[in-house]
């Protein structure tokens, strides 16, 4: 089975559960994820997710800055373009 194939077969529910494993570092039976397996599972939930779930509601989402007033930092300073990184993943 390709990636692509996998990605068909996702529930939201499995997704879900994928999501709670990468957090917390272990399956739901107690199992410690492999460095491997958090790697995959990461790349699973967010390929799901830039395919079935809007923009907002993927996770990382940040929402730009309001670019109708000027945006400042944290510490007062004008920001002046901010960069979205797109990234893209290869099928395995």
């Amino acid at each position: 089975m390709d990636f692509q194939q996998l990605l068909s077969t996702l529930t939201p529910d499995i997704v879900t559960s994928l999501k709670r494993a990468v957090e917390l570092g272990k399956w739901s039976d107690g199992r410690s994820l492999t460095q491997e397996q958090k790697e995959q599972s990461l790349q699973a939930v967010l390929a799901w997710e830039a395919r079935n779930l809007p923009e907002e509601q993927r996770t990382g989402y940040m929402p730009q800055a309001c670019k109708s007033s000027a945006a400042r930092s944290d510490t007062g300073a004008k920001i002046e373009n901010s960069e979205q990184t797109i990234l893209r993943f290869q099928d395995a």
